[in-house]
């Protein structure tokens, strides 16, 4: 069994299996990436909720593995040279779990670089974007009186959905096969449209190629089961 005993954070979240790599999340758009991307490369792996709504992700053994106070983040027991590796940063913990397994991301260098350029796309725009939506329209942000920050918002959440929907026209996936880009932005498109209640905002249903892609990805098996991890209690 690996010793994870140096990493503050099992303490409060004890590893029962100290041999598989271990989860810290809460199923966010961020949280449910690694999370569906765990269960589609089929690596063992231990879940632990990190609730968020009671400010555990700023508590110090969360932020002993990773100072910026977000989930989701990991440890693999098994990282490079067979030592323990900590991660914190979705984008980040995709990647290293694809070049972990060779699985969801291609060999051949210019696809690879192609895909992390999606990736990339999810996490510096859609993201975001997407969140500032969902702030100034379901959250806090829809008592403002201005109403300025919502426009700006929804006007560039468009504009990259038709990135999105231009980029996806003719084929099923981001790229020519299933892959890290599809599972970074997934759950951030749903959330878009369901939890954040955006849909007509955005004019989602006016857009073909995104809508199908959406329901390709959302019946995966591995995403169905990814969107409900961490279970909580």
């Amino acid at each position: 069994m690996a010793d994870l005993s140096a990493f503050p954070i099992t303490r409060r979240w004890p590893a029962r299996h100290s041999d598989r790599l271990q989860l810290y999340s809460l199923d966010t758009p961020n949280g449910v990436k690694v999370s569906i991307m765990l269960e589609e490369i089929g690596l063992p792996y231990e879940a632990h909720l990190v609730d968020i709504g009671k400010n555990e992700s700023w508590t110090p053994e969360f932020l002993s593995l990773n100072p910026n106070g977000k989930i989701p983040a990991i440890i693999d027991p098994d990282g490079p040279g067979g030592k323990p590796l900590a991660l914190f940063e979705s984008g980040a913990i995709l990647i290293y779990l694809a070049e972990k397994t060779g699985q969801l991301m291609s060999a051949d260098p210019a696809t690879r670089y192609e895909t992390l350029q999606w990736v990339m796309f999810q996490m510096a725009a859609i993201g975001p974007m997407f969140g500032q939506v969902g702030f100034f329209h379901k959250f806090a942000g829809k008592a403002w009186e201005d109403k300025r920050p919502l426009e700006r918002y929804v006007a560039e959440s468009k504009r990259l959905l038709g990135v999105l929907e231009t980029r996806l026209k003719g084929r099923d996936w981001i790229m020519d096969d299933y892959s890290i880009a599809d599972v970074a932005t997934l759950g951030w498109v749903r959330n878009l449209i369901g939890f954040y209640e955006a849909r007509d905002l955005v004019g989602f249903d006016g857009l073909k190629a995104v809508p199908a892609w959406l329901e390709r990805g959302l019946a995966r098996p591995a995403v169905q089961r990814g969107l409900l991890i961490p279970a909580k209690s």
